[in-house]
């Protein structure tokens, strides 16, 4: 039985490799960001509203840009990320474009260990808790990490679409966290044809599961929302049906694709 540990360690060689190929795709669209174009999509920009001022700690941020799109927005922001080839990246694309933001590799549970600040934001989104085998340690770090009267933000892959099979054909995994889920990789979702190959190690985490762990670390829900779109074709069988919205082919409006949550400690 292999230990969280290399399970972290799994997960971080196929991270380091994706890391490379996600700067470069068309998906991540690197040159747009670098011209101005936002990162972020409106569901996080219109929940979390201005962050002009704010200081932002960014979990999981893999290599920067949506940690620097919440510091062209006038945050102080910094980032942490498992990858060292992300954070590296990261490093570079902030000296680039001559931003201001402090990027911190470490895994996102030992977050306390290598970032002493407080923040008024504690900010996650999209494909970030599936990597962690237990919520209740990334709800305490969260509760560390933020000021009195600080928020946490989170919006997140749904736990129902993680319960489907690669191709949403069957349901092939439980809603809830009930083991490992061990699968074989081949490319990413931004190049299905890319050179990446390996067992990566996930969880499940339902609903319940969240809100319960940031309650039992002493947040308050302020904010809980349900979205029937993914605001990136980062899954297969995919069509976009309004601009920046896509549904799951056969299933259009029948389940929700993303949730998001805020908090206040």
């Amino acid at each position: 039985m292999k230990s969280n540990h290399q399970y972290f360690e799994a997960n971080k060689n196929l991270w380091n490799q994706r890391a490379l190929v996600h700067k470069d795709s068309e998906f991540y669209n690197l040159a747009g960001f670098k011209a101005g174009e936002s990162a972020l999509t409106p569901i996080e920009l219109g929940e979390l509203g201005d962050v002009n001022g704010k200081t932002i700690l960014h979990l999981q941020c893999h290599f920067g840009m949506d940690s620097l799109d919440w510091t062209r927005r006038g945050a102080k922001v910094t980032g942490v990320d498992i990858s060292d080839t992300a954070i590296d990246e990261a490093r570079k694309l902030k000296a680039e474009l001559g931003m201001n933001a402090e990027f911190v590799c470490c895994n996102v549970l030992d977050t306390s260990a290598h970032v002493k600040d407080l923040f008024d934001i504690v900010f996650t989104s999209y494909g970030t808790i599936g990597w962690l085998p237990d919520l209740k340690p990334w709800a305490k770090m969260i509760a560390q990490r933020l000021k009195p009267g600080g928020i946490f933000y989170i919006a997140e892959f749904h736990p129902m679409v993680w319960m489907f099979d690669d191709d949403f054909t069957q349901i092939a995994y439980s809603y809830e966290n009930r083991e490992v889920i061990v699968t074989e990789n081949q490319g990413t979702y931004t190049d299905r044809e890319a050179d990446i190959k390996g067992k990566e190690y996930s969880w499940n985490h339902s609903i319940s599961e969240v809100l319960n762990a940031l309650i039992g670390a002493g947040l308050k829900l302020t904010l809980f929302n349900e979205h029937m779109y993914s605001p990136y074709p980062c899954f297969r069988n995919v069509v976009e049906f309004e601009p920046g919205k896509w549904y799951i082919k056969g299933l259009e409006g029948k389940i929700p694709i993303v949730y998001s949550l805020k908090a206040i400690k």
